[in-house]
């Protein structure tokens, strides 16, 4: 749920006597006393929870969390016992996440042992001057982490169980807070993801706050969370800057000749063996049978023989926001284009203009803004409002700002649907989004959605209508995981459902690769989302890779979970046989691609229409099919090469060797060292 379950280092597994604790329940948790340090989590849309800390008695430290994002629920604490160092002895977290059980526990013995314990790991190693990163707890505890690397210094710190961390420090800027103007300082944080987390600091480097699409900030300074927002994207694209000149040289632009390739014709929805293709000028400029083109002096020859030629990827469900680091790691992986679901149009304009300058190495595509009820369970970046009045001047509001599409989200009231998105198709704008509380998919559909994201939300057509009238909040998941698993998929009501979807030409975008671990995780092993890439991500990454699934509930089973998934699979299934289009999407780093189309296959569509989902159809949804999506004479070079026969294997779409961005040849295996990845993916 925070920020520190996505940074945090990988485990050593090893045997362990150190024991978990029962889970604690919300009422058995501290309880902040007067005076408090009081912190806030929240976005330009809502507020979504709280963080106190405070010091017992005994001299620990203490931290309490309260989310609810949008319905996942969050109570945990965790107590911080200081080492002699000042870095933590002991660490003891306790509660709940939406990811699970959050009980961790650490500890340094008397001769110099560490020990840690999680819900998916355990490990020992000699504490040394090494330290620990916790697997998860209150997001504010991080303070922790930030004291020992500015102590630390340049050099940093070898991190438990695994990795290394830094910290650098930037410019300083004032913002306004109830004290008045304050002095606060931009740091970034390296080995703790992919790319250096930016942080602030006060005025004696101490952890201020961090900023972003949600902020943790000082109760009372919520308002300088987009402030600094802004401030350490431009500081961040300046250093991704240089990177981005160095790909896009005119030296990479020269024409290439790829012979004797296993290509893919996504129109057609076959592999055609042994082709060549010329590309030229930022275009495709021939396609024909191998050995056929003839090379000039200037004209880089790339044998294809035991590879496959492919339109470069398409991702239906990355939200794009200004990060260049991102980004460029979305391309490293063969993405050229995507569809965003949802972003500020602050951002969809600062990523498009870098883009142009040739500031960022990035894909290309569409973009869709979110609209919701003003509320405390509104959506993140989400342009509010109260009425349908204020639903449909948000609907112009996107299209004057050039954008693609409006997506409703969960909390809108029913009836202001009808009305925003009969305005949305005025104007020319696609209508998608999640199902309002109240509304099946059908309603929806019936009101004027184009496209509906996420398969829970199909699902929801079966759903009691308790489970319906709640899909705002956890329900949304919960619902599914309760009942899909006896739902009947074949059923006279769910096949006339599929047939009006596709007499209607709606597409669906199912993300099911965001499900898969949530609910079929058990915490033994790295999601199948992310296995591939367990040996190059950095370790702290691979170790939040790891999750517990979802928390059980209602007397339910982790077998059950897995079967309401499986109906989740079949349902996609069904709708691809009705004739209803599909997406693909990951809702996540854009690494989860591959798996979502290997998912398409087990849910019983054929190689080919897996991919197509990712190339052609995603292309031909946004309008951007006379330039991306296939492979022919004319249109953009947004291309990828890859290791191996894909109609074979689409495993194989993750090893990648070449990528071509408007005609710019880019190695792969730099593309992924300059994104934080340390190879290819097995």
């Amino acid at each position: 749920m925070t920020i520190r379950n996505l940074c945090l280092a990988v485990t050593l597994l090893a045997t362990s006597s150190l024991a978990l604790a029962a889970p604690m329940k919300k009422e058995e948790m501290l309880v902040p006393p007067p005076g408090a340090r009081h912190y806030t989590i929240s976005s330009t849309a809502a507020k979504s929870g709280d963080i106190w800390s405070w010091t017992l008695p005994d001299g620990r430290i203490a931290y309490r969390e309260s989310i609810n994002l949008r319905g996942w629920i969050t109570e945990e604490q965790s107590i911080v016992t200081p080492g002699p160092d000042g870095r933590p002895a002991k660490v003891e977290v306790r509660g709940y996440t939406d990811q699970g059980e959050a009980t961790e526990d650490y500890s340094v013995d008397g001769a110099g042992l560490a020990r840690w314990k999680t819900t998916v790991d355990e490990g020992s190693a000699p504490a040394a001057a090494r330290l620990y990163a916790s697997y998860g707890g209150p997001w504010l505890a991080m303070e922790n982490d930030i004291a020992a690397l500015v102590k630390a210094g340049p050099a940093g710190v070898d991190l438990l169980p695994a990795g290394h961390a830094s910290l650098s420090l930037g410019k300083t800027t004032v913002i306004e807070g109830p004290g008045g103007p304050k002095t606060v300082r931009l740091a970034y944080v390296n080995g703790y993801g992919f790319a250096p987390n930016a942080v602030w600091l006060d005025e004696n480097n101490r952890y201020f706050g961090s900023a972003g699409v949600i902020s943790l900030m000082p109760a009372g300074y919520e308002a300088a969370g987009p402030v600094l927002k802004k401030i350490q994207e431009a500081t961040s694209a300046e250093m991704v800057k240089a990177t981005a000149h160095a790909f896009l040289s005119p030296a990479n632009r020269t024409p290439t000749l790829v012979d004797h390739v296993l290509m893919f014709d996504s129109v057609a929805g076959k592999y055609v063996p042994d082709r060549a293709v010329l590309i030229a000028d930022g275009k495709i400029a021939r396609v024909a049978p191998g050995g056929t083109i003839r090379a000039t002096k200037s004209t880089t020859v790339i044998d294809g023989k035991g590879r496959t030629l492919l339109p470069g990827l398409w991702d239906s469900h990355q939200h794009v926001g200004n990060d260049g680091y991102g980004l460029l790691q979305n391309v490293a992986t063969g993405m050229t284009n995507f569809r965003s679901p949802g972003s500020s149009i602050d951002d969809a304009h600062e990523v498009d203009r870098q883009r142009a300058a040739g500031d960022i190495v990035a894909p290309e595509g569409k973009y869709s803004v979110i609209i919701d009820r003003k509320g405390p369970l509104a959506a993140q970046v989400a342009i509010t409002v109260s009425s349908a009045d204020e639903a449909i001047a948000a609907v112009r509001r996107i299209k004057a700002a050039g954008l693609w599409g409006a997506k409703f989200y969960t909390s809108m009231n029913p009836e202001w649907i009808a009305p925003a998105a009969a305005e949305a198709h005025r104007l020319g704008l696609h209508v998608h989004g999640h199902v309002p509380a109240g509304m099946r998919p059908l309603d929806a559909v019936r009101a004027g959605y184009d496209e509906v994201t996420h398969i829970n939300f199909i699902m929801m057509q079966a759903m009691p209508q308790e489970v319906v009238d709640k899909a705002n909040t956890a329900a949304r998941l919960e619902g599914p995981a309760r009942y899909a698993k006896d739902v009947d998929l074949d059923s006279p009501a769910m096949k006339a459902f599929y047939a009006e979807l596709a007499k209607r030409g709606t597409i669906v975008d199912p993300t099911l690769s965001v499900f898969e671990p949530m609910m079929t995780s058990d915490g033994s092993a790295i999601s199948a989302d992310y296995a591939a890439y367990a040996k190059v991500a950095p370790p702290s990454v691979v170790r939040g890779w790891r999750s517990s699934g979802y928390p059980l509930f209602g007397g339910l089973t982790r077998d059950d979970f897995r079967k309401s998934f499986a109906k989740m699979v079949g349902l996609v299934g069904r709708l691809h046989q009705a004739g209803v289009r599909i997406v693909a999407g990951t809702d996540g780093y854009g690494l989860e691609l591959v798996r979502e189309l290997e998912l398409y296959r087990q849910a019983g569509l054929t190689n080919a229409q897996a991919l197509q989902t990712a190339t052609i159809v995603p292309a031909r949804m946004v309008g951007m099919d006379d330039r991306f999506g296939s492979i022919a004479p004319g249109k953009t070079a947004n291309v990828i090469l890859v290791e191996g026969d894909v109609s074979k294997d689409l495993g194989n779409l993750r090893h990648v060797r070449t990528v071509f961005e408007d005609g710019y040849r880019l190695d792969a295996d730099a593309l992924r060292k300059a994104s934080g990845l340390t190879g290819m993916p097995e």
